[in-house]
């Protein structure tokens, strides 16, 4: 028995240690079975750009290794986690060999070839990523094995074929995603048996056929995507009771129907719903609100008509799409009311309503979004009304269509402030007004279309700050002026510059050379001139020119034929010469048209135009020794020509260390920020004087080296702009050394997007002669003397003011009247030289004399001449007149007329000087305006008599040549009405030198009044011969 005992203990031990070695024995055989398919995996890499796989050696245990995962227990691999390494190379068979694989990740990487059908030996693998790939051939059905399965993320690779129905099998799948391979065939309907799926996308392949029946039953989906596949038929019913869907994506494929009536309320937790891209019809369900999760609606492209719902309850809506349906009646009132009840989405960011047939008022509402809004369509609809200006409050926004309407007004200048502004199309409308210049804000501006509008006055220059600009359409509105130069030279602009169809006048810009990359140039039916600039040469990359309907000159340049892009040339119907290219775009006769030039000749036979006469040379071929001559001679001049040139460059340069005006060509540009930083913001401290239309201002440029006077013009003033405009075209061709000089004009807009306008003068340091006259309490220091003007100066202040006028009135072209000659607008420089100023109410000077004033008195009262009041014509005779005002001015008169709080005191005061001279006294009155029939003393004023009688007294005064229209100054005449300078006074020394080559002669010319009173009415006369 013991025996027995034994014998079954030894039995036991033995079977127990048999048992021991032999799960040891498969413990070591299964990892070298792990470690042979990893290094096996490794060898089949072409390419570990980052090197992560050097750890995989013998150095250390393949559980170690990176990416690699192993049980803690066994030491067998259960992870092999390598995404996102830039690996590339093939996945070998061996990876079915790590039987104790749960998770394969390999996305984002680069391997190639098919799928190994090996991976179905891997029965315990539950996550399968191997999206963002370039694996090939067919899904296999082996996977179908792998019954843990949770996730198979297949997306983003090169698959082909079908899915396997055997899928259907994997009752445990949670995620499938085939997205973006080019799978074919049907989806498989035993995919409606996957009870667990909670995600399906197979979007982008090729799939068609009808979306299954079965899919129905997966009550368990929450996001569905079947998005650009060819699938058809309608939707199956049961899919819209699944109510746990927050994802319904089945955009872009041929399925038809209509969306059930109540979706929202089937649908409750619906976040995302799209079926853009379909053939739907009927209308949109009235309960969408219900759906209050909802996040993003798209119903775009498709056949959808009727009425849009009222949305106040979708608060979370960040996107709603509902583009090119048949929505809206066109013209009802309430058609758009829907809008406005989008004002409760906090969140919203893109509201597309664009194409369809929406009418009705544009309602105000649409400026009452959250300040979230990116992008906003209404375009391709009957909408009409004003844009609204609150529309400026959207600084996110980025894209604002509402072109192809019935849109009216003027354009906001609020859109200046929308600074993230890429995309703006306004054009099909009935815009009026003009462009803002305020529009030179948007400096991320890529596109904009303003084109078949209304739209007046001139192009902004301020453009050519929108410094991402690219492509803009101005075309078809009536627009006038030049092209501006700043505009045209954005070198930004590289697609397309459209200015065709409106009054645009002048040459084209050289700077439109700039525009290296310009695809498309259209300068069509306008009015420019000149020849076509060479800078054109310069746009290189032109693939389309037309520049048909203008009045452009000269031959056809040369280089065009060297352009290789170009595809299509219109210069048609302008007023071009001489020879037509043959070359290039030049060779294609289909290419090119060059209509309505008569003077064209040559080029091909299909043009139909003239041969080209050859002109023979009438002379001679020239013999050696002439050619010798010739050479030397112009070699000689040349040397000469040279010296010359060093020599006035020295003079020059000597000169220029004195001479402020050196420094302003750098003036030539200024901005408004350069004005503003050069007069410390316009402060009062820099204020030097204010006007009617405006205010001077001390500025200083250049770093501190140049000073000027800066010129502000108040715009909200009546008449300012006119003011800056006058200005502008009398200084435009004017050049003299007793004229103030204009600098540079500044037009653009302030901080604020205003309207900004000043011109930049060379600062007179002695102030204007006012100040001299009658210098202000606060412009003397209390231990300073008074400034008097001696005997001396006054008299060359005289003579310097006579040849300004004198220079205005018959050398200059066109010859110009100032209209407001007086003590503050004559300045005084250093040297206490007199330059005449202001020429805000300037006039040309007509050619006839039957022009007369319909603008009411030009100047100011005190120098006014007395017939402007009744309407008579401009001209130089008014300047005489208030030149001889200025000469034999009254402190007390003047200072009395300056003041023009009550005229009529005013009046009584003045008048004290011409003692009991009623005429002298309605002369007085018609400068105060007094109304007719105002009892001033012992008579009744009357403007006409007054006029009359003043008139009289001034014109008996004048010599004949004068009151017969001289054409040509030879004196500077000076009347007065008192002896104040000797009849044989030496005026040489007094006058100066720089008038010692000018015959200056004064005469004396006395008036025989009847009293000394009445002479006064008559002094200070002036004419210029």
């Amino acid at each position: 028995m013991s025996w027995l005992i034994f014998s079954l203990q030894a039995l036991a031990f033995c079977f127990s240690l048999h048992e021991f070695l032999g799960a040891s024995a498969f413990s070591v055989s299964g990892n070298e079975t792990d470690r042979a398919a990893l290094l096996e995996f490794k060898s089949k890499v072409t390419n570990d750009a980052l090197g992560v796989l050097g750890s995989w050696n013998d150095s250390i245990h393949f559980c170690e290794w990176y990416g690699v995962t192993c049980s803690p227990r066994h030491q067998r691999v259960t992870i092999l986690d390598l995404q996102n390494l830039k690996l590339a190379g093939t996945l070998p068979p061996h990876i079915g060999n790590l039987s104790f694989l749960q998770k394969l990740d390999l996305r984002n990487n680069s391997f190639t070839n098919e799928i190994p059908p090996q991976i179905g030996h891997l029965r315990r693998l539950q996550i399968l990523y191997l999206q963002i790939n370039s694996f090939d051939g067919e899904i296999p059905a082996s996977i179908s094995n792998c019954s843990n399965l949770l996730v198979v993320s297949l997306a983003l690779n090169h698959l082909v074929g079908k899915i396997p129905s055997e899928f259907g099998s994997l009752s445990k799948l949670q995620f499938l995603s085939t997205t973006a391979n080019n799978l074919t065939g049907n989806i498989p309907s035993s995919l409606g048996n996957l009870s667990s799926l909670r995600g399906l996308s197979l979007s982008r392949n090729g799939f068609y056929g009808s979306i299954p029946d079965t899919f129905g039953g997966l009550k368990n989906l929450v996001n569905l995507s079947l998005v650009v596949n060819n699938l058809s038929g309608t939707i199956p019913p049961l899919i819209f009771n699944i109510s746990s869907i927050q994802t319904f994506d089945v955009g872009s494929n041929y399925i038809e129907g209509e969306m059930p009536l109540d979706l929202g309320t089937t649908l409750p937790n619906l976040r995302i719903f799209s079926i853009t891209g379909n053939q739907f019809t009927g209308s949109i369900p009235p309960s969408i609100p219900n759906a209050t999760n909802l996040e993003l609606f798209q119903v775009s492209e498709n056949n959808l008509t009727g009425k849009v719902p009222h949305l106040e309850r979708l608060q979370r809506l960040s996107w709603f799409i509902i583009v090119t349906n048949n929505l809206g009646s066109g013209g009802r009132d309430d058609d758009l009311s829907f809008l406005c009840s989008l004002t409760n989405a906090t969140n919203l960011e893109r509201l597309y309503v664009n194409n369809n047939n929406f009418g009705g008022l544009l309602p105000g509402c649409i400026s009452n979004y959250s300040t979230t809004l990116q992008y906003l369509l209404v375009d391709n609809n009957k909408i009409f009304g004003r844009i609204p200006s609150g529309i400026g409050k959207y600084v996110n926004l980025q894209r604002l269509d509402m072109w192809n309407n019935q849109l009216s007004g003027t354009i906001p200048t609020a859109i200046a402030k929308l600074q993230n502004l890429g995309l703006l199309y306004l054009h099909g409308n009935k815009l009026s007004g003009i462009i803002p210049h305020s529009f030179g804000n948007l400096k991320m501006l890529i596109q904009l279309y303003l084109s078949d509008n209304l739209l007046q006055g001139s192009i902004p220059s301020s453009l050519g700050q929108c410094e991402s600009l690219t492509t803009i359409n101005l075309s078809y509105n009536n627009l006038s002026g030049n092209i501006p130069a700043q505009f045209i030279g954005r070198s930004s602009i590289s697609v397309f510059i459209g200015l065709s169809n409106n009054q645009l006048t002048g040459s084209l810009p050289t700077e439109v050379g700039n525009l290296k990359n310009l695809e498309i140039l259209d300068v069509s039916g306008n009015m420019l001139v000149g020849e076509i600039p060479r800078s054109v040469g310069g746009c290189i990359r032109l693939e389309i020119l037309d520049m048909h309907g203008n009045l452009f000159q000269g031959e056809i340049p040369r280089f065009l034929a060297g352009f290789e892009f170009l595809q299509d040339l219109n210069l048609s119907y302008n007023n071009l010469e001489g020879m037509v290219p043959t070359k290039g775009v030049f060779k294609n006769a289909s290419a090119i048209s060059i209509l309505g030039n008569n003077k064209l000749c040559g080029g091909l036979p299909k043009f139909q135009l003239p041969n080209c006469g050859v002109k023979k040379s009438k002379h001679r071929r020239l013999t050696v020794a002439m050619k010798l001559v010739i050479v030397i001679v112009s070699g000689l001049v040349g040397l000469a020509l040279a010296l010359s040139f060093l020599f006035l460059y020295l003079v020059k340069k000597r000169k220029a260390k004195n001479n402020p005006s050196n420094s302003m060509n750098s003036l030539l540009n200024l901005s408004y920020q350069n004005l503003y930083n050069a007069t410390s913001g316009f402060s009062s401290a820099n204020l030097i004087g204010e006007g009617g239309f405006g205010s001077v201002y001390k500025g200083i440029l250049d770093e501190g080296k140049t000073i000027v006077a800066v010129k502000v013009f108040h715009l909200l003033h009546h008449g300012a702009f006119k003011s800056f405009i006058a200005e502008c075209n009398a200084l435009r061709n004017i050049r003299h050394r007793n004229l103030v000089k204009v600098l540079t004009a500044c037009s653009g807009v302030d901080y604020q997007g205003n309207d900004f306008k000043a011109l930049v003068y060379e600062l007179m340091p002695n102030g204007s002669l006012e100040d001299w006259l009658h210098p202000m309490t606060k412009d003397v220091e209390a231990d300073e003397a008074p400034r008097n003007l001696n005997l001396h100066q006054r008299l060359n202040i005289a003579i310097d003011v006579a040849c300004a006028l004198k220079y205005l009135h018959y050398d200059c072209q066109p010859q110009t009247a100032h209209c407001d000659l007086k003590p503050s607008n004559v300045l005084l420089d250093a040297d206490l030289t007199a330059h005449l100023g202001d020429f805000g109410l300037a006039r040309f000077l007509p050619s006839t004399h039957k022009q007369t004033s319909t603008i009411g008195i030009k100047g100011s009262i005190g120098y006014i001449a007395p017939e402007y009041g009744l309407g008579s014509e401009v001209s130089a005779y008014g300047d005489v007149y208030s030149y001889g005002i200025l000469l034999k001015r009254k402190e007390q008169i003047m200072s009395a007329i300056s003041k023009r709080s009550n005229n009529k005191i005013q009046f009584m005061k003045a008048s004290d000087n011409f003692g009991a001279d009623s005429k002298a006294k309605e002369s007085l009155a018609l400068m105060f305006k007094l109304p007719d029939g105002t009892e001033i003393g012992p008579f009744t004023y009357s403007p006409v008599d007054s006029v009359a009688h003043l008139k009289s007294s001034v014109v008996s005064n004048w010599p004949k040549d004068i009151a017969n229209g001289p054409k040509k100054a030879k004196y500077v005449d000076l009347f007065k009405g008192e002896n104040i300078l000797p009849d044989d006074m030496d005026l040489s020394d007094m006058v100066g030198a720089h008038y010692s080559e000018e015959i200056i002669t004064i005469k004396v010319v006395l008036r025989s009044p009847s009293n000394k009173n009445s002479a006064k009415a008559s002094r200070g006369v002036c004419a210029i011969l």
